[in-house]
This record gives C-alpha cells, sequence and structure tokens, in this order.
C-alpha cells in the first residue's frame, strides 16, 4: 500500500486535489478531516490519549478518535472506519457540523483542516489499538472544559479549538444523540 493521502479542499470543502499526508501538513494545504465524538447514557463523551510516537501531539488527550477521508470516502464511513481502526467498536455516527481551522505544531508541520464533526453512541469498553492510542476514559463535557482551563498543554490543538467554538453545541448534542 503507497503512503497516505489526504483530500485536499477550498473553503467551500470542494475537492481540488489529493496530496500525501505528511507533505499536506508540511506544506500547511487544507485539507479534510473528521473528528469522531462518542457518547454513553451518561452524557460523557470518550476520550483518548494518543499513542507516544504519533507524529504530532504524542501523548495528549483528544476526542474519541480523528484522521482524514480517503477519497471517495464519505465523512460517515471514515468516521467508521477510524473509530473501528483507533477504539475497536462501530457505532451509528452523524454528522452535525464543520468548521476550518489552522494550527501550527513544534515540529514544523501544521494542521490546516476542513474538519467534520461526527457523534454516535456507545455504551461498552472500547478494544484500542496500541498503534494509535495510548489510554481511554469517560468524561463530562464538563470535567473536560475544567481541565482544559487547568492543564491546556495535556490536551490537542484541535481539541481545544473545537470545546473553545463549538461546547454548546456539544453539549446539546450529547443529549440527543442518535
Amino acid at each position: 500500500m503507497g503512503k497516505e493521502k489526504v483530500i485536499l479542499v477550498d473553503n467551500n470543502d470542494r475537492q481540488i486535489g489529493l496530496m500525501e499526508k505528511i507533505e499536506a501538513h508540511e506544506k500547511a494545504l487544507l485539507h479534510r478531516a473528521f473528528s469522531v465524538f462518542v457518547f454513553n447514557d451518561a452524557g460523557e463523551t470518550m476520550i483518548q490519549q494518543r499513542a507516544a510516537h504519533k507524529y504530532h501531539s504524542p501523548g495528549l488527550w483528544t476526542n474519541t478518535c480523528c484522521s482524514h477521508q480517503r477519497e471517495g470516502e464519505s465523512n460517515i464511513e471514515a468516521g467508521k472506519r477510524r473509530l473501528q481502526e483507533e477504539m475497536g467498536f462501530s457505532t451509528e455516527l452523524e454528522e452535525v457540523l464543520s468548521f476550518i481551522y489552522h494550527a501550527p505544531f513544534d515540529n514544523g508541520l501544521t494542521e490546516h483542516e476542513y474538519d467534520h464533526i461526527l457523534v454516535g453512541k456507545f455504551n461498552g469498553t472500547p478494544h484500542i489499538n496500541p498503534d494509535e492510542v495510548a489510554s481511554w476514559k469517560w468524561m463530562s463535557l464538563k470535567d473536560i472544559q475544567e481541565d482544559m482551563k487547568v492543564n491546556p498543554d495535556l490536551y490537542t490543538a484541535w481539541f481545544k479549538i473545537i470545546f473553545e467554538k463549538f461546547y454548546a453545541h456539544i453539549e446539546e448534542q450529547s443529549s440527543t444523540v442518535l
């Protein structure tokens, strides 16, 4: 299998090309991505700690999973695929919103993504892939928000952006998801 490619998009999420993932992050080009938030019946969200060897944001806490769509793959299909690959389970997902963000990293890479937020419901125990995920836990949105204020360096850039801009919307989704 060749190197993973991302879908380059314009500001309206229209595909304008493909590029190897690392090159797109080196050049800070806008590309399509998704972030999955899985909630349980108690309204808590499952968060994961990224594996220590990830190429950026290693060891940081973030949403349930996230990645990039493959060419020809819908946002929902991509979210389900990656949820299975990273967290070892599948559930129905619903797309609730999207936004563009730009986050440079100390290693010279930059996330510049048209991010689609997907939500789902699950009450079991994940079977994490240790190549992708170091740990996981359930937390209430309020507890995550409070911990981000005290320990911002423990969380990924995109997770903090999502919380800053869309907390109220995600909180509403946590009680009405699927």
